[in-house]
């Protein structure tokens, strides 16, 4: 569809030349769109239509082409090989993780089993605007009996599809979502204040709350749990270790959520750590093992700041349902870096 917005000086002097110019406009905007509707050919504008972020069939493909890389790039230790289609909290995670292992085995990794993916289900919301995103829930050979989540986003329609998110969650937690007669999910904005928390809010809330605690989060193993397990891991005999929690939330970062069948939503979100140990006069930092050390900058003497980088799934339920608390159902952190001084 062709949009032509005019402006009309109506009194002023030259207003029947501009409005002849303007019924010229329209008639060959008009002619255009005749031409395209005969050829066959359909105009759609892909940020205002509400249109499904994929066909099931390119959301398989995505998954596909994912795989083939991340095996290529698992084996040969190599993050080029698939840097093209990881972005947000996994691109961080993996190109990490091979960084450290070409290090530690330059020839390629050892003990490489190729990711085989299997019994996949895909959850496509429709909406306008960029990005488009879709989440693919699948059985995987690694991880154990844990489900694959990943979330793949896109920014236009000349860029691959890319894996944002990627966390393991038990069989048959996650939950139903609304979709519509044609099979289609809802993504919920992330300014929505139909939530207990909008969408956009979590990554802030989540890092404040691992820090001072607070009402906003139901008690689990990545919330209470992960709050008692670091104050007692925070001061050792000649060994301090400090933690610092950010929210991460541009770019490939972003949040990213769908609505739930109760209403509420489920929101994938990041997080950014640093973990730093301060040995006392006199003793040393723990020694820190290869994959850390393969990351490290700097000469560790009597500090080590490690850098995490997290990507977590919530249930954040509809405002003035239930106890008002969000879960956080799955949690996945790597190293993405480390300091010593």
């Amino acid at each position: 569809m062709t949009h032509l917005t005019t402006h009309l000086a109506t009194g002023e002097p030259g207003t029947r030349r501009l409005r002849r110019l303007e019924r010229s406009a329209l008639l060959a905007a008009s002619a255009t769109v005749l031409s395209l509707t005969a050829s066959g050919c359909v105009v759609v504008h892909g940020e205002r239509e509400v249109l499904p972020s994929a066909t099931q069939a390119e959301a398989a493909k995505a998954l596909a082409q994912f795989t083939t890389s991340y095996n290529k790039a698992d084996k040969a230790c190599d993050a080029s090989l698939d840097a093209e289609y990881t972005t947000g909290a996994l691109g961080a995670i993996d190109a990490a993780r091979l960084k450290a292992g070409k290090v530690n085995s330059p020839d390629g990794n050892p003990q490489h089993t190729p990711l085989v993916l299997s019994d996949v289900t895909y959850t496509i919301p429709k909406k306008a605007g960029w990005p488009r995103w879709f989440v693919a829930d699948a059985k995987a050979n690694k991880g154990g009996d844990a489900r694959w989540v990943l979330v793949f986003t896109r920014g236009d329609l000349s860029e691959p599809w890319q894996a944002a998110y990627l966390t393991l969650v038990a069989q048959g937690a996650m939950p139903e979502f609304t979709k519509d007669k044609d099979g289609w999910a809802e993504a919920v904005p992330a300014d929505s204040a139909e939530l207990t928390r909008a969408p956009a809010d979590l990554s802030k809330e989540y890092t404040a709350y691992l820090k001072d605690g607070g009402g906003v989060f139901a008690d689990g193993a990545y919330t209470n749990a992960l709050r008692t397990t670091r104050a007692k891991s925070a001061e050792k005999p000649g060994l301090v270790q400090q933690y610092i929690d950010e929210p991460l939330t541009g770019g490939g970062f972003a949040p990213l959520a769908l609505r739930t069948a109760d209403g509420g939503a489920l929101v994938f979100f990041s997080s950014h750590h640093y973990v730093k140990q301060t040995a006392a006069a006199g003793a040393a930092v723990p020694t820190p093992n290869v994959s850390v050390k393969a990351l490290t900058t700097g000469e560790i003497k009597q500090t080590l700041t490690m850098e995490f980088v997290a990507n977590e799934i919530a249930l954040d339920p509809a405002k003035g349902s239930g106890d008002g608390k969000v879960s956080l159902l799955s949690r996945l952190e790597g190293l993405t870096g480390a300091k010593g001084e």
